[in-house]
């Protein structure tokens, strides 16, 4: 039996459950699902990085928003919440459209 030991999204017990095959679950603790949401972030950011397709890409991207969706409810927040603080800040500092990378800044 494959051991996982990883943060799942909610339905995948009742998807295992209708294959016939047995699994065992537990709920984390507030301080346990912070932790293993920040693992997920990362899986899901590596499986971006290595996406070959744009389909593949979007979505991970979808997982990912997935994952800020929950850091959000988490911090007692939302995404239109974090989508206004967003567009706050492109609004001060810009967004990444125009593709700028700094090289230096001379003191």
């Amino acid at each position: 039996m494959p051991i996982y030991n990883k943060l799942v999204r909610d339905k995948i017990p009742a998807i295992i459950e209708a294959t016939g095959k047995t699994f065992e679950t537990r709920i984390l603790d507030n301080e346990e699902y912070i932790n293993e949401l920040k693992k997920k972030s990362f899986e899901e950011l590596d499986e971006y990085m290595t996406a070959e397709t744009n389909g593949a890409a979007i979505e991970e991207l979808a997982d990912l928003l997935e994952i800020v969706k929950a850091f959000a409810e988490l911090h007692g927040s939302n995404l239109e919440e974090i989508e206004n603080i967003r567009k706050e800040k492109a609004e001060k500092r810009g967004g990444f459209e125009e593709k700028i990378f700094l090289v230096q800044v001379e003191d």
